[in-house]
């Protein structure tokens, strides 16, 4: 017998053709069957005159036996001395009920002056005197504009001809009214869903700035934008993302700085994801940019407003998505995410030492422990003499190679920090400090590691929490053990060549359509563009790179008050 075929059918499962149960059809003792066939019939899914025909269609698809949730209030509503009957649907927890009482069902359901006209009253839309003869002009009566112009006092009230239109806008919080007679509904926002409220950011602290943080509500976010820019050339662009989720996100930008090319892309990209859900920005970054076998972030992810503000202002795209505290700014170059807001709030030789500490921290987090590695095992003649001995006889008790005794060492760092970020937070901070004393101060008395491991390790460590953008942070922190095994396998060779191998794909990745080393390679022309900042009164001119429609965001003299009399034709 086949041993293969016998391991085959004992470790492998073969889903069944047919089962032994079979599921009842037919519809439910409420449908009639003239409604089921005029629902089938319809497939372009338009609201029906009948209001018996509508409401079945609603329950069936909201599952309204099922679904708790899902509230059907139907009632009489008077409108010029007639009575219709109507209904509203509305999802229970994500709507206002006082507005609900006072500006719908009050209106529409009470007596009151506004639905007692006589029937045969047409309405008077404008009047005008003309050489002593009054001109009106008056509009039959219209159950649909009526209802909108007198008995809705409502801010926000549209007429939709389609369930789906209707379905979705439930489903965001507002409630959908039916009336009897019309092939039309009215999408009427009733939010009041619970939801955080702003609070100070909590991942991009700065010492200088605001302290306000998107939340998960996308309008909260654009109001928050809209503040900051103050301007009415803003355009906030409201794309659906997800086929059963049906996620909004907005596209923000301003019309008369960003490049119009790059505006049309990335609404191709949104307009053309075919996807069943979209929860988070993460995922929505993930779905737009090119394909990036480096792992380097293509976009920038801020939880700040006024970062993402001032992005917009550069000529720059900020995505918003609802559910997400998060925006994301496209195009990112490498220089924005060793940048952060206080750069440009502190005084300018202030936030280049800044810049410099940054620029060390990201050589030392991506080559330090390989550094080490390639000294130890190829050059110890570039260490003085005494600190050598040191080494060596630090090593003496240590059993292993220093590739593994390195690598049990960024493990164990990986691990804290992975634990003191998911243990709640009261005990993660002396997780990581308990952590790293014990596991540190073991490990050199059981000889596993040699202490001066533990120092380079933690030089690292703390030079990755330096690099201000998580994502950027994160990339570092993997090709760190890349190089590792280049500095263990051929020293500082393997380095140079590894280093300029990822400097060679860096220069060739691009965000976008942007270089994403620009600003650093090549080097700008304009003043004020490169990784280290001028003097405000220098920052005359945008990045060349985006090619923004305006080029200059300030006046060559800028400080009028301090050169009065000086023109711009006197300058060199």
């Amino acid at each position: 017998m086949d041993f293969k075929k016998i391991i085959t059918d004992i470790f492998t499962y073969t889903p069944k053709q047919e089962y032994d149960f079979t599921l009842l059809r037919g519809t439910t003792g409420n449908e009639s069957a003239e409604t089921t066939e005029l629902v089938k019939q319809n497939e372009t899914k338009t609201i029906y005159p009948s209001l018996n025909v509508n409401l079945e269609y609603v329950k069936s698809k909201y599952n309204s036996m099922i679904n708790s949730d899902i509230v059907i209030r139907e009632f009489t509503l008077n409108a010029r001395g007639k009575q219709y009957s109507a209904f509203l649907l509305y999802i229970d927890g994500m709507i206002d009920t006082d507005i609900m009482n006072k500006f719908i069902l009050e209106p529409l359901m009470l007596r009151n002056k506004s639905n007692l006209y006589d029937s045969d009253q047409n309405r008077v839309i404008s009047e005008a005197v003309t050489n002593n003869i009054t001109v009106r002009k008056v509009k039959k009566f219209n159950l649909a504009d009526y209802i909108m112009t007198c008995l809705m006092p409502q801010n926000t009230v549209k007429q939709i001809s389609e369930f789906s239109t209707i379905f979705n806008d439930v489903n965001s919080g507002n409630c959908a009214l039916f009336i009897d007679t019309l092939n039309i509904g009215f999408d009427i926002e009733v939010k009041g869903f619970e939801k955080r409220s702003i609070d100070k950011p909590e991942n991009e602290i700065v010492i200088k700035g605001a302290h306000e943080a998107f939340v998960e509500n996308i309008r909260t976010n654009t109001s928050m934008l809209r503040r900051s820019v103050h301007n009415e050339n803003l355009i906030i662009e409201s794309i659906q993302i997800g086929n059963i989720t049906k996620t909004s996100c907005a596209l923000c930008y301003i019309k008369t700085l960003a490049n119009s090319d790059l505006v049309g892309e990335l609404r191709y990209r949104l307009n053309n994801l075919e996807i069943d859900s979209m929860l988070s920005s993460g995922q929505l970054e993930q779905m737009i940019v090119d394909n990036n076998l480096m792992s380097v972030p293509q976009t920038l992810s801020t939880e700040r407003p006024d970062k993402a503000t001032s992005y917009l202002l550069d000529g720059r795209i900020v995505l918003l998505v609802n559910g997400a505290p998060y925006a994301l700014v496209v195009p990112a170059v490498y220089t924005d995410f060793l940048s952060t807001p206080d750069d440009k709030n502190m005084r300018t030789s202030f936030s280049n030492f800044i810049k410099w500490i940054r620029i060390l921290a990201t050589f030392l987090s991506l080559l330090l422990p390989g550094l080490y590695v390639a000294i130890a095992s190829f050059h110890q003649e570039l260490l003085p003499t005494d600190l050598l001995y040191s080494i060596l006889a630090s090593r003496a008790t240590v059993p292993f190679p220093v590739i593994f005794e390195i690598l049990i060492l960024e493990i164990s760092f990986e691990l804290i920090r992975e634990a003191g970020i998911r243990v709640p937070s009261p005990i993660g901070p002396t997780i990581g400090i308990v952590g790293a004393l014990i596991i540190g101060q073991s490990a050199v008395s059981a000889g596993i590691v040699s202490p001066i491991l533990i120092i380079i390790v933690a030089m690292t460590g703390i030079a990755s929490f330096a690099v201000p953008d998580y994502a950027f942070s994160f990339h570092l922190r993997i090709y760190r053990f890349l190089f590792i095994f280049l500095g263990y396998c051929c020293g500082f060779l393997g380095i140079g060549l590894g280093l300029l191998a990822y400097l060679a794909v860096l220069c060739d990745t691009k965000s976008f359509g942007v270089s994403y080393t620009s600003g650093i390679s090549p080097l700008q022309k304009t003043v004020g563009h490169t990784y280290f900042l001028q003097p405000v009164w220098l920052r005359e001119f945008r990045a060349s790179y985006l090619d923004a429609k305006k080029d200059k965001k300030q006046e060559k003299i800028s400080m009028k008050w301090k050169y009065p009399f000086l023109k711009e034709d006197d300058l060199p």
